[in-house]
């Protein structure tokens, strides 16, 4: 009889570790997914960034060190692999983009353009793609994070080696606050 009770205490045992492993291991996975996410939509927007800069460009010709900055932070954000790089490249992106529609601004002719209007469009729609990809994946962080650092599960995720994720934060955080003034 105490045979009994020890393997199914013993069963019980294994069968909580294994839940709690294979939990572990699926919200690890959706963290990688989210990220995958954030980075796709994040490519669409580099993509589109340099056709709004060629229809600017058209127009403002003389604005050269507007378009530098902003194929420059391009380039970094293409090459940010972690969220705190990812954060850095965006708050320059998001910079660099302003100075770029403050550009627009100066010529009226620009901002009736339909091309340009449309990119604009596009790009809205990508920055509103991202920032719900963004919540997603601090919610699914969140998650991750909360379930090893809980008890019994950290007990698991030290002996398999998890490690908590990074949530995706502003670099600025006062600035990032201050309401966005674009006016076309």
């Amino acid at each position: 009889m105490t045979l009994l009770v020890i393997l199914i205490i013993i069963v019980i045992v294994v069968a909580a570790v294994v839940t709690i492993y294979n939990k572990l291991v699926r919200l690890r996975n959706t963290v990688k997914s989210s990220w995958s996410d954030i980075d796709v939509q994040c490519k669409k927007r580099f993509d589109l960034v340099p056709n709004l800069v060629e229809t600017v460009k058209g127009y403002a010709a003389h604005e050269k060190t507007v378009f530098e900055k902003v194929t420059q932070a391009r380039a970094m954000a293409m090459q940010a692999n972690s969220p705190t790089e990812m954060a850095k490249a965006e708050n320059m992106i998001r910079d660099t983009l302003k100075s770029l529609f403050a550009v627009a601004e100066a010529y009226p002719e620009l901002k009736a353009n339909a091309n340009f209007m449309q990119l604009q469009t596009q790009l809205q729609e990508l920055e509103n793609n991202i920032e719900y990809a963004r919540r997603y994946y601090n919610a699914v962080v969140r998650d991750f994070n909360i379930l090893i650092e809980s008890f019994p599960s950290n007990l698991i995720a030290s002996m398999f080696n998890f490690k908590q994720a990074d949530l995706f934060q502003l670099e600025a955080p006062d600035a990032e606050r201050k309401p966005v003034k674009v006016s076309f």
